[in-house]
């Protein structure tokens, strides 16, 4: 079982790299480190002074919005931390955000997530690949650019800088036709909605995918998520998490398309997640938090005494995932959680 473990600079007022402990999992044998976006910390930047720090462990994204950069530069940046990083460690985990933020905050339109992932990333590949000069004729991104406000004169080019590494691509997803796309195009998948029937749901879309690419690739991962805290009060756990929860099932996105509310839809739990919403978005806040399901947070959680948490380990984590990224606040839970997965024996793999 792969870790990883989950920063969570995008949703911070002030940037504060907890070095120390990226350090400590490295020495622990976690296989990755994550950072993330949404319209504030960005996700790439935080990777170069992590690698500045470290030594073997993967740096990793999930996930970097594709309305924030063209996949061109996404490459480059990649390609440039990765230089940076000593080759083979860099992941872009690619993530489509939400309507809100691609056109409230980037200014550009929703169009077709599944189209635009799939030029995205054949883009990307193109750009690191290096083997001719970077053409595509997509359904939503083409290079050279030809369209409205063009005058004509773009150029098919190829990167100067060459990969230090190999650079892998993942997608998070948990609809059908972007889940059977990373399963397809993508070396991994960052699950939304992934719960103890996760392969049941998911699976069928993922075997698509690897059909049409002739099958699942050895090495093709699936990274669940587990929150660990080592505590005598599970019931006070629980309820720090609600509020967060309640934010993001709630009010992160708009009552057409919030991609947290289907997922918690996915896991089991429709109702609940269509109650919060509607009191999220009927302005009574307080109540949307006090309706997230304790059993909800807890499924995907590890919290108690080393004892409960290491009785539950193999109850919690759901059939099909490679690994987990874990977000913990203690050293205790990231060393526990190494303990149970097995990672100093491993380093990781």
């Amino acid at each position: 079982m792969k870790l990883g473990y989950g920063l969570d600079l995008y949703r911070a007022a002030k940037l504060d790299v907890p070095i120390d402990t990226i350090k400590l999992i490295e020495d622990l044998g976690y296989h990755s480190v994550w950072t993330a976006e949404a319209y504030g910390c960005d996700a790439m930047t935080p990777l170069a002074y992590i690698a500045a720090h470290t030594n073997r462990i993967k740096l990793a994204t999930g996930i970097v919005q594709i309305a924030a950069r063209t996949p061109a530069a996404t490459a480059m940046q990649a390609m440039t931390i990765d230089a940076l990083a000593g080759g083979g460690r860099v992941i872009v985990g690619l993530g489509v955000s939400g309507p809100q933020i691609v056109e409230g905050w980037y200014g550009v339109p929703w169009g077709s997530p599944v189209n635009r992932l799939r030029d995205y990333v054949a883009i990307m590949r193109k750009v690191i690949a290096r083997e001719e000069p970077v053409s595509h004729d997509g359904a939503e991104i083409s290079l050279p650019y030809e369209g409205p406000g063009s005058i004509g004169q773009g150029k098919a080019l190829k990167s100067i800088l060459h990969p230090a590494g190999p650079i892998e691509i993942w997608i998070a997803a948990g609809a059908p036709l972007n889940t059977a796309l990373a399963a397809e195009v993508c070396d991994g998948w960052l699950p939304m909605g992934y719960g103890h029937d996760g392969w049941q749901t998911h699976g069928p879309n993922l075997e698509k995918g690897w059909a049409r690419r002739g099958g699942r690739p050895d090495d093709f991962d699936i990274m669940g998520g587990i929150a660990i805290e080592i505590t005598d009060d599970v019931q006070s756990a629980i309820d720090a998490k609600k509020p967060l929860t309640g934010m993001y099932v709630g009010g992160m996105g708009s009552e057409s398309k919030n991609f947290h509310k289907e997922a918690m839809a996915r896991r089991g739990f429709p109702e609940e997640a269509q109650r919060i919403q509607d009191l999220w978005l009927a302005g009574k806040k307080d109540e949307a938090i006090a309706a997230v399901p304790d059993e909800y947070i807890d499924a995907g959680a590890l919290f108690g005494t080393p004892d409960r948490i290491r009785s539950r380990w193999a109850d919690v984590i759901p059939d099909g995932v490679t690994g987990l990224t874990v977000r913990t606040e203690t050293h205790e839970g990231l060393e526990l959680a190494a303990e149970l997965a097995g990672t100093r024996d491993t380093g990781g793999e």
